[in-house]
């Protein structure tokens, strides 16, 4: 039975692709910051689908920790499936590097100290997947959000240079562009039905990146056709733009 490691499994996102992967019959190893607060899914999971589901503490900021605690897991998961990400505030951030720190750090730093782990790890074995959770902000830089945007721009550029560096080990990596998202993250925020993904559908979309080894995925594919023409807008008309 393969093995799926899920980072930041507390999310709505990491919930969903834990149901889609448990109902494939894919042993789960739900890691996160106190990971017993996790106790009712884990049960859940196990009796409805009938397989394994451990539970891990993981912090994605405890950057000296990560390599000991991959060493830890038993079994070695097959997949492992980045999920945990910062909004943070980006008014608050323009002013207190804290916050700052905490957005970069969360989607960027965190992310890729414990995938290089697994990916030194999958590289060895000849074999693996990753998955990353990015985002369609990374993909230019906006008034609104550039501190997460430019730390989601790093992470993408990184899942590619990675995916690029794994394809002659065999270690597949798959990049993840929900789009906005229903999620408790965005709660607050008024969303475009139009243009937003439930939970379920980014659960979905990244079993089917696994099972298919798809590289860069749009959870709504319109996404696709909205990035390519605000990618194509100038600089100099771009930088005027209250976005």
């Amino acid at each position: 039975m393969p093995t799926v490691l899920i980072l930041g499994a507390a999310s709505d996102m990491a919930m969903a692709i834990a149901e889609k992967f448990a109902s494939k019959g894919y042993a789960l190893q739900l890691a996160a910051r106190n990971a017993q607060r996790l106790e009712p899914v884990k049960s859940d999971l196990a009796i409805r689908y009938n397989i394994p589901v451990q539970l891990a503490e993981f912090d994605a900021l405890s950057f000296d920790a990560h390599v000991l605690f991959f060493d830890h897991l038993s079994p070695k998961p097959d997949i492992t499936i980045c999920v945990f990400g910062y909004l943070g505030n980006q008014e608050k951030a323009m002013k207190d590097w804290s916050e700052a720190a905490a957005i970069i750090h969360s989607n960027y730093t965190g992310a890729v100290s414990i995938l290089n782990v697994a990916a030194n790890y999958y590289a060895a074995q000849g074999r693996g997947s990753i998955v990353g959770i990015s985002s369609v902000a990374g993909e230019r830089g906006r008034q609104s959000n550039y501190l997460y945007g430019s730390a989601k721009a790093g992470f993408t550029a990184y899942l590619s240079g990675l995916r690029n560096r794994m394809y002659a080990s065999g270690v597949h990596v798959a990049t993840i562009q929900p789009g906005f998202a229903y999620t408790r993250m965005t709660e607050h925020l008024q969303l475009p039905p139009l243009l937003t993904a439930t939970p379920a559908q980014v659960g979905e979309a990244v079993y089917k990146a696994v099972t298919h080894k798809k590289n860069t995925v749009y959870v709504k594919g319109i996404w696709r056709w909205i990035m390519l023409i605000i990618r194509s807008i100038p600089e100099f008309i771009f930088k005027k733009m209250k976005l």
